[in-house]
C-alpha cells in the first residue's frame, strides 16, 4: 500500500520540543523563529527528513508556518486546515493564525512585538518572503537573523535520513518532447534575458526539464534536485550520484554534468566570481542561493522560472497520455464504487474504503498493463463529520465506519507513467435527507458551470472562480478553498501557475490542466465535494461571435451519484450536461470493465435523470 494510516504526530509531543527549541534562542541571538512547512527545495510535498513543522507542532497539513516566540507559538494555516489544526495541536500551547488573510508578515505589522529578533533558515524561505519579513520587522524596530544551521534539526535526534530513491527516465512517448529540446528552450530564454545562466531550483521543474522521475517525496515522482543551465545550452544537474545508474545515468550524462546536491553553493559562487549574470525566480529559489551570488559580487537577473510556464502547457504527448490515464482511472473507480455500493451501511470503515480504492487501481493497472506507480496524494476518505474536514487524513485514531444516512467523501488520485489523476466523489450511505441532497445539487451546479464555461483568451482563474460559487452564494454559503489547481503530467498533483481561485491571476492557456472541485462543508455534520479534471482548449467557433474563445475538455470519467441530485434544482441545460456526461462516461468506460456485476452497476449509475 502507498498510504500509511498511522498517527505520525501527536499534540502532546509539541511541548517538550518547543521548549527545547526555545532553549536555543540565547545562543542563536534570537527571541523568535519561523518554521515553515516547505523544505530546502521549496516543495509543497516534502520527504520525512524535512517534516519539521509536523515534528515540532503536531500539524501535518501540506501548507503552514509556525512562529515560535519566547512565550507563545502560532501556526498559520489556510482555510483548508482550520479544523485539522485544532485537532492536531495543543490549544494551550499553540494558537491558530490565518496564512492567507494575516500571514506572519501582516501579523508582525499588526501586533508589533518589541525587540523581535526573528531567526530563519535561509534555505527554507524565498527572496520574496525574506524581503517582506525584513520590511515588516524594519517597521517595528525588529531584525531578521539568518541562521547558519536549522534549529529544529539541532534538537531532532531521530531525524530521518535524506531520501535516496533511484532515478528513472520518463519515456519520450509520455514526455512528448526530448530533454535536449527543453534544455535548448531554457538556454534561449537565458539569452533573451541577457543572462549567462539560469538557476532551476524547483525539483519538479528539473524532473520535467530532464525527462527524469524519482521517488524522494511520497506521491510526487520527482528526485530532489536543482540545475544550472548556461546560455550556451550546457547544464549541471545537482543530484545525488547514488540515485543514478544504468539507463538513467546514460541519459543524464548525455545532457548534463552530474554534481552533488551540496555543490550548488560552490557552483553559484564560481559563476558569480567570474562576473557572470544568473537568472533566477525570486518567488521560487531559496534566499540562501541569492545570498551566495550577491556575496560573491554576481549579477542577478530577476525572471520567472522558465520551466514552470512550459510544463504547465501540456504538449500533445502529455495530453494523449493523461487522457488514457483518466480512462484507466475511471475503470478503477467503477470497480471501487460498485463494490462500495454493495456493502451494507456501517460495515465499511474509512480506512477499509481507502484501501479498497487503492487495491482497485492496482488491480486495473495490472490488467491494463499500465501499473499504478503511486497514489498522487493521501486519499481523503471521510464519512459524516469527518467529511467536513476539507483535507481530512484518516488515521487509526480517527477511523470511523460509514453510517446510514451519512455522506461519504472520497478525494483521491493516482500516479501512472502516462498521467496524474485527481478525482472527488461524494456518495450517500443509504438514504440521506433532502438538505444534504440540496447542497449536493448546489455544488453540482457550480461544477457544471465551470465544465461548460466558454471564455476569451486572457481569462484568469480568478475570473472563472465565481462561476463555481454563485449557486452556493445565492443560498448564503461558500467554501474556504480554491476551486481548482493545476495538475502535472506524472508529476505533482498540485502544479502552478494556473489555478481557479480568488488569487488565480495567471491567464489560462490551451494545454493547461486544472481541477474543478467546488464544495460545501458543515463542521461536525457533513461535507460535499465533486471534482473532475479539465483541459483548457480552443472552443468551437461561436455563431455570431467576434473573438476566439477557449473552453474546457473534461478528462475525468466517472459517474456522479444521481441519488444525491435534486433534478428540480437544475436548469434544462444543466440536466442535459449531466445526462450527456453520464452517457459519455458509460461509452468510454464500458469497454474497459470486464466484470459483469461492475458493468451492470455502471449502466445503472449512468442512466439519465428521471423526468
Amino acid at each position: 500500500m502507498f498510504q500509511s494510516y498511522d498517527v505520525s504526530a501527536r499534540p502532546e509531543q509539541a511541548a517538550p520540543r518547543i521548549k527545547a527549541l526555545r532553549a536555543l534562542f540565547p545562543s542563536l541571538g534570537i527571541n523568535a523563529v519561523l518554521v515553515p512547512r516547505t523544505d530546502e527545495y521549496q516543495g509543497e510535498y516534502v520527504p520525512p527528513s524535512a517534516e519539521r513543522l509536523a515534528w515540532l507542532t503536531g500539524f501535518t497539513g501540506s501548507a503552514g508556518m509556525a512562529l515560535v516566540m519566547a512565550q507563545t507559538a502560532i501556526v498559520f494555516v489556510d482555510g483548508r486546515y482550520t479544523s485539522q489544526l485544532k485537532m492536531q495541536t495543543d490549544p494551550a500551547l499553540i494558537s491558530g493564525g490565518d496564512l492567507v488573510g494575516c500571514p506572519p508578515t501582516a501579523w508582525l505589522t499588526e501586533n508589533r512585538p518589541e525587540g523581535m529578533r526573528l531567526g530563519i533558515d535561509p534555505w527554507l524561505h524565498t527572496p520574496s518572503e525574506v524581503e517582506r519579513l525584513k520590511a515588516a520587522l524594519g517597521d517595528i524596530g525588529g531584525e531578521l537573523v539568518l541562521l547558519s544551521e536549522n534549529p529544529v534539526d539541532r534538537i531532532w535526534d531521530d531525524q530521518p535520513a535524506l531520501p535516496s530513491a533511484p532515478v528513472s527516465v520518463q519515456p519520450q512517448q509520455f514526455a512528448g518532447k526530448p530533454a535536449e529540446e527543453k534544455l535548448a528552450g531554457v538556454a534561449e530564454t537565458a539569452r533573451k534575458n541577457r543572462a549567462d545562466a539560469v538557476l532551476i531550483a524547483d525539483s519538479t521543474s528539473v524532473a520535467w526539464l530532464f525527462n527524469i522521475r524519482g521517488n524522494d517525496v511520497a506521491h510526487t515522482p520527482t528526485p530532489l534536485s536543482r540545475a544550472i543551465v548556461r546560455a550556451d545550452g550546457s547544464a549541471t544537474l545537482f543530484l545525488a550520484a547514488e540515485k543514478v545508474s544504468g539507463e538513467a545515468e546514460a541519459h543524464i550524462r548525455g545532457l548534463a554534468t552530474l554534481a552533488a546536491p551540496t555543490a550548488v553553493s560552490a557552483h553559484l559562487e564560481v559563476l558569480a566570481r567570474e562576473g557572470l549574470s544568473i537568472m533566477l525566480d525570486r518567488s521560487g529559489v531559496p534566499y540562501a542561493a541569492l545570498q551566495i551570488i550577491e556575496d560573491a559580487g554576481g549579477r542577478i537577473v530577476d525572471a520567472a522560472d522558465p520551466v514552470v510556464a512550459a510544463r504547465a502547457v501540456k504538449n500533445d504527448g502529455e495530453q494523449a497520455g493523461t487522457r488514457q490515464a483518466h480512462l484507466q482511472d475511471g475503470a478503477a473507480m467503477v470497480t471501487f464504487l460498485s463494490w462500495l455500493d454493495a456493502q451494507p451501511a456501517g460495515t465499511v470503515s474509512e480506512i477499509e474504503a481507502a484501501k479498497a480504492l487503492e487495491a482497485a487501481r492496482s488491480s486495473v493497472g495490472k490488467r491494463m498493463q499500465n501499473p499504478l506507480r503511486d497514489i498522487s496524494f493521501d486519499t481523503i476518505s471521510g464519512a459524516g463529520p469527518n467529511a467536513a474536514i476539507i483535507h481530512y487524513r484518516v488515521t487509526t485514531d480517527t477511523d470511523r465506519r460509514l453510517g446510514a444516512g451519512e455522506l461519504y467523501l472520497v478525494d483521491s488520485g493516482a500516479q501512472y507513467q502516462n498521467g496524474t489523476t485527481d478525482i472527488t466523489r461524494t456518495l450517500p450511505v443509504g438514504v440521506v435527507d433532502d438538505e444534504k441532497r440540496r447542497f449536493f445539487t448546489l455544488v453540482l451546479k457550480g461544477m457544471i458551470a465551470l465544465s461548460t464555461a466558454c471564455f476569451p483568451a486572457g481569462t484568469r482563474g480568478m475570473d472563472l472562480d465565481p462561476l463555481a460559487r454563485i449557486a452556493l452564494w445565492k443560498a448564503g454559503v461558500d467554501y474556504a478553498h480554491g476551486t481548482g489547481h493545476g495538475v502535472g503530467s506524472y508529476l505533482s498533483v498540485h502544479e502552478g501557475p494556473q489555478r481557479l481561485s480568488r488569487l488565480g491571476t495567471p491567464e489560462l492557456k490551451p494545454g493547461m490542466i486544472l481541477s474543478n472541485e467546488p464544495g460545501y462543508y458543515r463542521p461536525g455534520a457533513f461535507g460535499i465535494r465533486i471534482e473532475n479534471l479539465l483541459l483548457v482548449k480552443a472552443a468551437e467557433p461561436v455563431e455570431g461571435g467576434e473573438i476566439p474563445m477557449l473552453s474546457f475538455e473534461t478528462l475525468t470519467w466517472c459517474p456522479i451519484d444521481r441519488r444525491l441530485v435534486m433534478p428540480e434544482l437544475l436548469t434544462d441545460e444543466e440536466r442535459d450536461w449531466l445526462d450527456g456526461y453520464h452517457a459519455q462516461t458509460c461509452e468510454n468506460l464500458m469497454p474497459l470493465v470486464s466484470d459483469e456485476g461492475e458493468r451492470a452497476w455502471l449502466e445503472q449509475a449512468t442512466k439519465p435523470l428521471s423526468p
